[in-house]
């Protein structure tokens, strides 16, 4: 990728308005989309690895064509990292790369993926989501991370989650939305020079075109989950057999 990425405009001049309301309904009612019988499928694939692997998990969310999986495993050789993508072609060229480390990649739905993570206890000692679709506009909020009804399993599912983006207001929102889930955590600017290896292509893309990026990580171990979330765990374990 060239560095001529535009930056990314928005009809929103900050914090979405209506996020408290948006993070609050989701932490208060049940998220009750069926799950995909592919990601069903792909998770049943995945679960066998982990429940063989005998160390910790960390989890790739949106990991495009792989790099930062690959990235990842070379940092932490003693875990298993889990690459996941919904897109084909980007997780078809990933496989076509090699990697050190142990990693997998696959194509899922995250919105399913995360909750079965969670029923099945994934010892994940990390997650990241480096530079999700930010889908900027103001109507699309519930499309983010922290505005969709899965954002309570992505805190259940634990381990220190890391959130970067070029856009500023994403991560200031995930910020706030973890504030409402009694998680405090600020955002800070994550430094690129020449010391620092970009981990995915459009992170690369970005600074090359003169983008700022914007980091937040977080413990999720004192998460407190909803009662209504602890009870859908014994629905999902049924799902998966």
């Amino acid at each position: 990728m060239a560095g001529n990425s535009k930056l990314i405009v928005s009809n929103q001049p900050g914090v979405h308005e209506h996020l408290a309301d948006k993070v609050q309904r989701h932490f208060k009612h049940p998220f009750r989309k069926p799950v995909a019988e592919h990601t069903l499928d792909v998770f049943q694939q995945l679960n066998e690895q982990v429940q063989q692997w005998p160390g910790s998990v960390i989890l790739d969310a949106c990991c495009g064509v792989g790099e930062s999986t690959k990235v990842l495993a070379a940092q932490y050789p003693d875990s298993l990292v889990v690459g996941i993508d919904k897109s084909a072609c980007r997780i078809g060229k990933g496989l076509q790369q090699e990697g050190g480390g142990h990693y997998v990649l696959a194509r899922a739905d995250l919105n399913d993926l995360w909750r079965l993570i969670w029923a099945a206890n994934w010892p994940l000692s990390r997650q990241f989501i480096l530079y999700p679709n930010p889908w900027p506009k103001a109507e699309h909020l519930g499309r983010r991370w922290h505005g969709a009804g899965v954002f309570p399993y992505i805190l259940a599912a634990g381990g220190i989650l890391t959130v970067r983006s070029n856009w500023h207001i994403y991560v200031d929102e995930m910020v706030q939305a973890m504030a409402l889930a009694g998680l405090t955590v600020q955002a800070q600017p994550y430094p690129h020079d020449d010391g620092v290896e970009p981990m995915t292509p459009f992170e690369r893309k970005y600074w090359q075109s003169g983008h700022a990026s914007t980091q937040l990580a977080v413990d999720l171990s004192r998460y407190q989950a909803p009662e209504w979330l602890l009870q859908s765990r014994s629905a999902l374990l049924a799902a998966m057999t």
